[in-house]
């Protein structure tokens, strides 16, 4: 797990409530629920507006991965990949067989079963092709689902406020109760302007990075295949996988063909 998110979060709220209690201010004055309730359910409201239902059902597990996301690990993808090259190369396509049951990236095992199983070369590509597209717009339906929550969360905090300041005005005949009520009233704007640009925004931008670096791994993996399909040098495969993915690093050392 890439601890960023968390950290971050723990970081961001960590120092708004630090910096209340060092001007003297009480961090439990922000606990106001029912300003809570109104741009929580006000911004998941016009979400769902906005999309369709199967987003806002996905939206606990897209939070979950934004969190608990995994970094990925192209040189471990390279080093696999080359070893089954080796092998294909030395023994056939077909002795990939049973090594392909030990693969634990289900991407790569289903590329290669394809391969095995005969898959022209350019039908293989267009089938994993189709997938990384399929995989894109997903993770593009459930970032924006964060992007608008990051914008709408803001206004919902601006129209509480406005319904607080609304109850203010009933009670100007109680002057001791305005100072309580009006502070009360701006809880809402801060709650709805704070989730959205410590919370929503952060999120939908980190689901972002994390299906970029999901999508290149799977198009990395996609040259993998494509390379092991045609029987090429393992050499070569190191050196073509660790040039597309930026690596600076030697190729593994292979054992002559």
């Amino acid at each position: 797990m890439d601890p960023a998110s968390i950290i971050g979060l723990l970081l961001a709220f960590g120092s708004i409530f630090a910096s209340m209690i060092m001007e003297g201010a009480n961090p439990a004055a922000l606990i106001v629920i029912p300003a809570l309730v109104l741009v929580m359910g006000g911004t998941i409201g016009a979400c769902m507006c906005s999309g369709m239902l199967k987003d806002t059902i996905g939206v606990g597990k897209q939070f979950a991965r934004a969190l608990m996301a995994k970094p990925t690990d192209s040189s471990g993808l390279v080093e696999e990949v080359v070893a089954l090259a080796d092998k294909a190369r030395r023994e056939g396509l077909l002795a990939l067989e049973d090594a392909t049951k030990d693969v634990q990236d289900p991407f790569l095992q289903r590329g290669l079963q394809l391969a095995i199983d005969g898959t022209d070369g350019e039908e293989l590509r267009e089938i994993l092709e189709a997938e990384v597209d399929a995989k894109r717009k997903d993770d593009k339906a459930g970032a924006k689902f964060f992007a608008d929550a990051g914008g709408f969360a803001p206004t919902i905090g601006i129209i509480g406020t406005v319904i607080g300041l609304i109850h203010v005005l009933e009670n100007l005949s109680q002057p001791d109760k305005l100072g309580h009520l009006i502070a009360g009233a701006f809880v809402a704007t801060l709650w709805g302007v704070m989730i959205a640009n410590i919370v929503w925004l952060p999120l939908g931008n980190r689901l972002k990075r994390v299906s970029e670096l999901e999508i290149a791994q799977m198009e990395l993996t996609i040259e993998g295949i494509l390379a092991i399909q045609g029987g090429a040098n393992p050499r070569l495969v190191a050196q073509k996988l660790n040039s597309l993915m930026g690596s600076a690093g030697a190729a593994p050392k292979q054992k002559a063909a």
